[in-house]
């Protein structure tokens, strides 16, 4: 479905408030709020927004793994391991 048929006025939110929440469940496909002519909200599914959240998650944790390789602090897996089997702290 193009994205210009998932954009509506608050107004139509407002009036249709159960048949949007009805359809987005279905659909699986986000809802654009208008306000005054300009975007100002996204209306999703729970299990869209859930699944977003947890890939934001995953790439941040990914952004910050990456940061950390490249200001060096980083320690073969092999050293980390003899640390916590010696019963070390291990960072």
């Amino acid at each position: 479905m193009p994205l210009s048929s998932q954009i509506k006025p608050i107004s139509y939110l407002k009036s249709h408030a159960a048949e949007i929440i009805r359809a987005i469940g279905k659909n699986r496909e986000p809802l654009i709020i208008t306000q005054n002519g300009e975007a100002k909200a996204v209306v999703q599914d729970i299990e869209s927004y859930e699944q977003t959240q947890e890939t934001m998650a995953l790439l941040k944790s990914l952004a910050l793994g990456m940061r950390q390789i490249e200001e060096g602090k980083v320690r073969p897996a092999s050293d980390v391991i003899k640390s916590l089997r010696e019963g070390k702290k291990a960072l």
